[in-house]
């Protein structure tokens, strides 16, 4: 076993393995010479030989050349990456641990050519990628659908696939609604593997909706090892409040009633409360974690609604933000929120939607917000009302504001991947009808290069980056093209300052 190299020292020792270091290091053609790639903090960094003096030989973000020793470092920390999947969600993460975590995989296959070109998956075919669970935080298209790429493609396997509870059926719904003591309630909830499989043996729920099929080939194809609900007052299996990174479970919040069963019968279920109709009650039960590692913490919020944040409001303050019409009782109720939802950093609920309150906003009390949105949908997200909430309600004098859609700007290759795509379908039916196998390997050669392509732009415009040793923070996103210097990332730090963890201006 090779010796990873010391962290405060940067002896490399014999290691082949070790990452970037704070905050944006570059690679160097020679010692001391031209500047050929930047990194940033927690890249995977190869080394090709022994260290140079104050140098090493190294391969870094697709670059050979040369880094400073001090500039690398042993321990890997939290990766935190808000993919671009367009209109939707997309979380991926990797452990300090070095394991794999998937929060939600957008509409498309945006998802899949960011993990092929994050794992190379198309040098390696006979690869496949263990997660250590993936999390379907609600049954909206937008969030899960991207899973069907990742199970039909054949190389990903969960060792858990986690949801809220709720599963859409053909024709049906979110299932069997009643209203108990004048509160209606979703009193079929999927809580572990035999209640769902129960659905999945109905061929009427199952019938040609997304989300049922989704979890059956899952289940039928064992895609996961299991497949559970997660449930507000519990962390997330393998990462208990104890464990170095504590994924915290904030909803939803499920409760236990006596439910109706027929001729006067009653049975205690575990139901979900009706917070509107289908639509605003999947979405308002999304799953919500809270990521915590050494001193920082990361929200991810799913599509919380109006209506969820002030139920959730409710049950962690005891304050019903409809009855509060006192300054000093608001203030109390959002101080009472800080202590559970606040974070250094959250994905903003919903894409940006209009539909949250102020409140909520105020009991996350973000240094940064990350939206992820996309182009081509009729919301208009993420609204100018929120953008200005993110802003107002955020901690510090210059709290930020991250968008996916708006880092999405590339000035090479691709401006627009839904006409990249419809150039490698072209190519794929150019593939049937080649005649010959030298025919046909050209034109696999050609779409190699397309879908590379696509990889990379989803892969570097759009992607926002959060690293974090649990003390620090630094957030990045790709620009357009190198300064003069030959900067090639946008860079911000966050850093501690009499305890409290600080926007570093001009960073």
């Amino acid at each position: 076993m090779s010796t990873i190299p010391d962290l405060e020292t940067a002896e490399l020792g014999t290691s082949d393995k070790v990452f970037a270091g704070y905050s944006a290091p570059f690679v160097y053609d020679a010692p001391d010479g031209k500047k050929i790639e930047q990194t940033i903090w927690g890249d995977f960094v190869g080394l090709l030989g022994d260290p140079d003096g104050d140098w090493v030989e190294v391969r870094a973000r697709g670059a050979n050349g040369w880094m400073r020793c001090a500039e690398l470092q042993a321990e890997r920390f939290l990766d935190v990456n808000f993919v671009d999947v367009g209109q939707g969600d997309g979380c991926f993460i990797v452990t300090p641990a070095d394991r794999f975590l998937l929060v939600d995989a957008g509409l498309d296959d945006n998802m899949l050519r960011y993990l092929s070109w994050r794992f190379n998956l198309r040098a390696h075919p006979w690869w496949t990628i263990e997660f250590d669970a993936a999390v379907l935080t609600h049954p909206d298209a937008d969030h899960y659908r991207g899973f069907t790429n990742l199970v039909e493609s054949g190389r990903f396997h969960f060792g858990a696939l986690y949801h809220n509870g709720l599963v859409d059926r053909a024709g049906a719904g979110l299932g069997e609604v009643h209203e108990i003591d004048g509160v209606r309630y979703q009193t079929d909830v999927v809580e572990d593997l035999d209640d769902l499989r129960r659905v999945l043996d109905d061929p009427e729920a199952i019938g040609k909706a997304w989300y049922p099929n989704l979890l059956k080939t899952v289940v039928d194809g064992a895609h996961a090892t299991d497949v559970a609900m997660l449930s507000a007052g519990s962390f997330v299996p393998g990462y208990e409040e104890d464990e170095p990174l504590s994924i915290q479970v904030l909803s939803p919040v499920p409760e236990r009633v006596e439910v109706p069963t027929g001729a006067d019968g009653t049975e205690e279920r575990t139901v979900l409360r009706r917070l509107g109709d289908d639509g605003v009650t999947k979405n308002g039960h999304s799953v919500t974690l809270r990521l915590r590692y050494r001193d920082v913490s990361v929200l991810l919020t799913g599509d919380l609604n109006g209506a969820s944040q002030r139920y959730l409001l409710e049950h962690y303050t005891g304050f019903d933000p409809r009855s509060v019409d006192d300054d000093d009782e608001r203030e109390q109720m959002i101080a009472s929120a800080r202590a559970v939802f606040g974070s250094d950093a959250a994905k903003s609920c919903h894409h940006g939607s209009a539909d949250f309150l102020d409140e909520f906003l105020g009991g996350i009390d973000a240094l940064v917000t990350v939206v992820s949105s996309g182009d081509d949908e009729p919301f208009a997200h993420p609204r100018p009302d929120a953008l200005g909430a993110f802003g107002k309600w955020g901690r510090g004098t210059r709290p930020l504001i991250f968008s996916t859609e708006l880092a999405r700007s590339p000035n090479e290759n691709v401006k627009e991947p839904a006409s990249l795509r419809r150039e490698i379908e072209e190519l794929e039916s150019e593939l049937l009808a080649a005649a010959t196998e030298a025919e046909r390997d050209e034109v696999r050669e050609r779409i190699g290069e397309r879908l590379g392509t696509l990889e990379r732009s989803i892969a570097v415009y759009g992607l926002i980056n959060l690293r974090t040793d649990g003390h620090r923070i630094v957030m990045a996103q790709k620009l357009e093209r190198p300064s003069p210097s030959g900067v090639k990332w946008d860079v911000h730090r966050f850093e501690p300052k009499d305890g409290v963890l600080q926007y570093v201006r001009g960073s």
